[in-house]
This record gives C-alpha cells, sequence and structure tokens, in this order.
C-alpha cells in the first residue's frame, strides 16, 4: 500500500460534484483509470469518497514534474479523461505539492500508510495564504503534532506545500492539511470542543492560523480504491 513520501511529487486532484449518483461515476470512472496506470513515472494513486460534500479526492504520487506533465499532454487526458471529469463535476483542483511534513501518531508505526484497508477517517483542507506566508503556515500545522497527539482517534497528518495548480479556483499559495482519524465521531468531538475548553497549545495554533488563512476548502473522506506501480 502506497506511503506518503518526501521523496515524490505529490498531486491532489480535487473534484466536487453534486448528487451522489455523479460523485459514484467519478468513483468508477477514477477505478478504471487507477487500475489500468501504466505511466512513465508513475508511482501511485489513492481514491478518496467523499462524506460531508459530495465529491472525491485522488492523492498521486509521481517521480517528477516532467512525467506529470507528459500524462497532461497526451490524448488520452486531454482528449477523455477531462471531459468526462468536466462533464460530471461542479468544481475540479488539480494541485501539485511537496510534502514539507508527515508523521502518525505513535501507535500507527514510522511512516504514514494510506489505502482502504485501513479505514481512515480522512480529511482534506485546502488553505489559502499570502505568498509571503506558506512557510509559517506549514511550520504551525506541523506543530501542531505536539498537542495533536494526545487527541483521542488522531492517527496521523501530512502538511503539503503548494507548488502549482490547474484549475484551482482562487489567488495566491496555498497549503493543504491532510490527516487521518480513527472514525468520524472522534473527529467531530475533537472539532467541536468549545474553545474554553481547548488546551492553551491549541488555542495558539488556531490563533495564528487565523492570522495566516485567507480561504479554507475542506471534506472529510473514506479511501475506497488504490493501487500503486509495485502492485
Amino acid at each position: 500500500m502506497p506511503i506518503i513520501s518526501g521523496d515524490y511529487l505529490t498531486v491532489l486532484n480535487l473534484f466536487r460534484t453534486d448528487a451522489a449518483e455523479k460523485q459514484d461515476r467519478l468513483i468508477a470512472a477514477m477505478r478504471e483509470i487507477v487500475d489500468a496506470a501504466a505511466y512513465p513515472g508513475w508511482i501511485s494513486s489513492t481514491v478518496h469518497s467523499g462524506i460531508e460534500k459530495f465529491g472525491t479526492a485522488n492523492f498521486i504520487q509521481w517521480r517528477s514534474g516532467e512525467d506529470l506533465e507528459a500524462r497532461y499532454a497526451g490524448d488520452e487526458f486531454k482528449h477523455r479523461t477531462m471531459p468526462l471529469f468536466s462533464e460530471i463535476t461542479t468544481n475540479i483542483n488539480l494541485l501539485q505539492n511537496e510534502v514539507a511534513f508527515s508523521r502518525p501518531h505513535p501507535s500507527q508505526g514510522e511512516l504514514v500508510e494510506i489505502g482502504p484497508h485501513r479505514d481512515d477517517f480522512t480529511v482534506i483542507e485546502v488553505f489559502g495564504v499570502a505568498d509571503d506566508n506558506p512557510d509559517e503556515l506549514v511550520g504551525v500545522l506541523a506543530d501542531a503534532y505536539d498537542w495533536l497527539v494526545d487527541v483521542p482517534g488522531y492517527r496521523s497528518h501530512t502538511v503539503l506545500r503548494g507548488l502549482r495548480s490547474r484549475l484551482r479556483q482562487g489567488q495566491g499559495a496555498w497549503v493543504v492539511n491532510y490527516s487521518q482519524w480513527s472514525d468520524g465521531e472522534t473527529f467531530w468531538a475533537y472539532r467541536n470542543v468549545p474553545k474554553d475548553e481547548q488546551s492553551e497549545e491549541r488555542r495558539k495554533t488556531f490563533s495564528r492560523m487565523k492570522e495566516l488563512v485567507t480561504s479554507c476548502d475542506w471534506n472529510t473522506y473514506r479511501v475506497v480504491h488504490t493501487r500503486s506501480a509495485a502492485q
């Protein structure tokens, strides 16, 4: 199963749609593409099904940006893949990123693994940030590990620094927080803790984030399919 690694270019393809049947079509199309993938430089793809909002996410690892651009330049991507996705989505973000921080809870081993066998409740947050502040936000999110490790249900989080994008709505830089939880109940219990009951470290984290973040787009997911080049 794929391991999140800073050795690769991480591409996060986020799709939104407006109906359950369209989400099912998206997942079916993504499964077909992933199962047939044999592109030079492709490492792995992991398909996520949206929970809170209709949509999907594909967490893809590539050897390099050059390999990815070769995929984008191909006839299949331009004349079949993108027209199909454009037909059944309301919004598409193709985000190229680098892994800036990735660490699991000590109970989860030494590496962050992704795949349907784990049954993680996954949260993906895309934070807009001023062009001169992405590194500071990366640091704030990475340092949150020190107090998140004590939160019940927390399994891991990975911080991605945005590099380049296609079709992204909004301007400026972005940072992605990809986190794994044991289930939705523990995540929402953490999310809904009243401010006056939060730890001082958590309040400091969110206070600084409020100063740095210009926008936030997020959804919750279940991983439904994965495949790697090694398979």
